[in-house]
Formats: structure tokens, sequence, C-alpha cells
């Protein structure tokens, strides 16, 4: 049996990180990691910060690359020589984008088959509601790993993106 796993963040201004328990169902044939984060802050303005180069570098890694393609890139360049990110599969403006993710290089098996990082915008409000939904798990030990591994980093990058909007972009220079 496969399961989905489920993680709601809750963030409160001015306060560290608040996690809800992480909820598993099942899912017939699949496997899939789900993320959800509020933003505070318009569905434009997040997308921006999401979609663009420049709004990129605000809040994950200074010099990322988006290329709003299909087949373009959206590349976090981190220190040390590593990247992050995939390949745009497709993309809907204000409402979805699907990547051909990249693992960590750590996981060289799973980097080089790839999952399929679906991450939709929603607006609720002044707010907008970012929900990540990764599949395409295989089996076997790095693919479990590489599961554990994600399940708390794309936490942190969701969390990373609402910091963005309530303290404003990072100063890379600092």
């Amino acid at each position: 049996m496969k399961t989905v796993m489920f993680l709601v963040l809750t963030m409160a201004v001015g306060s560290a990180m608040a996690q809800a328990p992480a909820k598993t169902a099942l899912v017939a044939g699949d496997q899939a990691l789900v993320i959800e984060v509020t933003v505070p802050a318009k569905i434009g303005e997040v997308w921006k910060a999401f979609t663009t180069s420049e709004g990129l570098s605000t809040w994950l890694t200074p010099g990322a690359v988006v290329d709003l393609r299909e087949g373009g890139e959206w590349t976090a360049h981190f220190p040390g020589g590593s990247t992050g990110g995939g390949t745009i599969l497709s993309f809907v403006p204000e409402r979805e984008l699907v990547l051909s993710a990249l693992a960590p290089d750590k996981f060289p098996a799973v980097r080089a088959e790839r999952t399929r990082a679906k991450f939709s915008f929603e607006a609720k409000g002044d707010a907008t509601v970012v929900r990540l939904t990764q599949t395409g798990w295989k089996e076997g030990e790095e693919w479990v790993k590489a599961y554990e591994y994600l399940t708390v980093g794309n936490a942190q990058l969701l969390a990373t993106l609402h910091h963005r909007f309530v303290s404003g972009p990072i100063d890379w220079t600092k």
C-alpha cells in the first residue's frame, strides 16, 4: 500500500513555525507528499515571488533562475555548487506551476528519475494558499530516504516563502 502524507503549515506573525500533525491516508497506486501553507499576501505577489528570477531570489537563494515556459528552468543555485528545482512542465498563471523536480545530489537515482512537483495557488481574500503535491515516487531505500528528507525540506521551502511575506525580502549581503 502506498500513502499520501498531508502536512499543513500554520504560522503566526512574529512566532516560530507551528506544524499541525502530519495526516496520512491511503491513495490507490501512488504515493504523494502534500504540503500546504497560507501566505499573507495577494496571489499576484506570491505568484511573482515564485515564478520570476527576481522574485525567487528574494526568498530562496540569490541568483535563482526562472524561465517561465514549458521546458524552462526553475532553478535554485545554492552556495557550494548544488542546485535544486527542476524543469517546468506546465503552468497556469496565478493558479499552478508543475515541475519535473530534481532531488538533492545525495539521492542520485531519485535526482536522475525525478518526481513531479505541482504547486497550486489559491486566493483566500488577501492571503494565498500554496499547496505542493509531489508524486512519482518509486520503491527502494533511496526513494524512501528522499521522501523523508523532502517531507522536511519542502515544508521548510514553503515556510521560507511564508517568512518572506511576513519579514520582507532576504538581504543576502548580511
